[in-house]
């Protein structure tokens, strides 16, 4: 019961996508206050992510069952993960971070399906269960992990520092994918 070198690309990528990620956490809504956004401005960007990534989760995932070339997607969704962190820096009010919102569930929507389609090629189907739960259980580990840092960091030095952090963290995620492409179907095998 090893993970092989897909296995541990993956899992060492998400771990860095989810810490990048979980340091924002619940601070998106103080974060949010900041920019001049208000309890509905919050609930409508939060909604905003979760539909437009619920919707196109679906829409690409049926584009991109067929590809062959499925870990280069997987790598450009990482990277434009990477680049729409960095937008937080950028977001001065409500109508921004709700546009920041919908790319960043683009991106989400373009790397979550691979990510999972992936991994399970390369599970082995007497240990399914426990990789699925190391693959599950590993992000809420991180995340919670992130979201103490995270406030450390806002509270401690401010937000765009926050925001630097997790793009560097995001970067960090799609080069690990990005070696995703070098691996021989030999190493992947289990």
């Amino acid at each position: 019961m090893s993970l092989n070198k897909t296995q541990r690309l993956l899992l060492l990528a998400s771990v860095c996508w989810f810490f990048g990620e979980g340091l924002l956490g619940p601070l998106f809504t103080v974060f949010a206050e900041r920019v001049g956004g208000d309890l509905l401005d919050i609930t409508y960007a939060w909604a905003l992510f979760l539909i437009t990534s619920g919707v196109l989760y679906i829409l690409f995932g049926k584009l991109f069952s067929k590809s062959t070339k499925k870990k280069e997607i997987l790598v450009f969704g990482y990277a434009l993960n990477t680049i729409f962190t960095f937008g937080y820096l950028f977001v001065h009010n409500s109508t921004q971070l709700f546009i920041l919102q919908i790319f960043l569930a683009i991106a989400e929507a373009i790397c979550t399906p691979l990510w999972d389609s992936i991994f399970a090629k390369e599970l082995d189907e007497k240990d399914d269960l426990f990789f699925w739960s190391v693959a599950g259980g590993h992000t809420h580990l991180v995340s919670g992990i992130a979201i103490a840092i995270g406030g450390l960091i806002a509270y401690y030095i401010s937000f765009e520092v926050l925001f630097i952090i997790m793009g560097i963290i995001q970067a960090i995620a799609t080069i690990i994918q990005w070696r995703l492409l070098y691996v021989k179907p030999a190493e992947s095998a289990v």
